[in-house]
């Protein structure tokens, strides 16, 4: 069973001879179609299937620095049953997606460490912040905002943020775009209570500020994993 192997950012055309009866699995790493007008196509994750014979693909290519590696069957299956399962699967750019549950928890996976990024960083900003003068006091707050407190917070919203993904990449059909769509939204509405809540402008801007850096982690990272066949 023969192999390509890409190395980071390498494209290798495609010559539709070779590829004729050929299926394809990506069993590590990224690999991403070139279409016929020279365009990028979708970008393959593992276990993601192909075949490329009338697809009018021109070239593969590792969208990345670390190797991507790609199994190939040059035999076409004999089995009624294999056959079906792919066709159904199969779309039109001649691609079969690993299942949903497959998907599903890949994406779990992905928004558990983009959490802890978030969390981390939105922690490390509340700190330099109230260093720089911010106090985090809430007029008729109480108490100011403790550091641990935007740890929790932020790890809670950044969980809900995946929940939402994982619901949109199992009843959506554009997941990536309504999630995009939804999260930079719920941003902005989150941006409202520090604006109105009358505290001090070091602190009103730090506030701003926390709620912007876990976005900005969160969604592009969410947003390219739901992009990932």
């Amino acid at each position: 069973m023969p192999t390509l192997a890409l190395r980071g950012g390498e494209r290798v055309a495609v010559v539709a001879t070779e590829w004729r009866d050929a299926f394809a699995v990506v069993i590590q790493g990224r690999v991403q179609l070139e279409l016929r007008d020279g365009e990028p196509g979708p970008v393959l994750g593992p276990d993601a299937g192909f075949w490329l014979h009338g697809t009018g693909v021109r070239a593969l290519r590792n969208p990345d620095r670390r190797p991507a590696t790609v199994r190939i069957v040059t035999r076409p299956s004999t089995n009624p049953d294999a056959i079906h399962s792919m066709e159904h699967n199969m779309n039109d750019t001649g691609i079969v997606a690993p299942s949903a549950s497959h998907r599903i928890r890949g994406l779990a996976a992905t928004g558990l460490i983009a959490t802890l990024a978030a969390m981390a960083a939105t922690t490390l900003a509340a700190a330099l912040a109230h260093a720089a003068g911010a106090d985090f006091e809430i007029p008729d707050g109480g108490e100011p905002i403790p550091l641990p407190g935007f740890a929790v917070v932020t790890g809670f919203f950044s969980i809900v943020g995946t929940v939402i993904a994982a619901a949109l990449l199992r009843w959506s059909a554009r997941p990536a775009t309504r999630f995009l769509w939804t999260t930079v939204s719920l941003t902005a509405i989150s941006l409202i209570p520090p604006l109105i809540a009358g505290a001090n402008t070091a602190t009103t801007t730090a506030l701003i500020a926390l709620h912007l850096i876990p976005a900005t982690i969160m969604i592009p990272t969410l947003t390219r994993r739901l992009r990932t066949p």
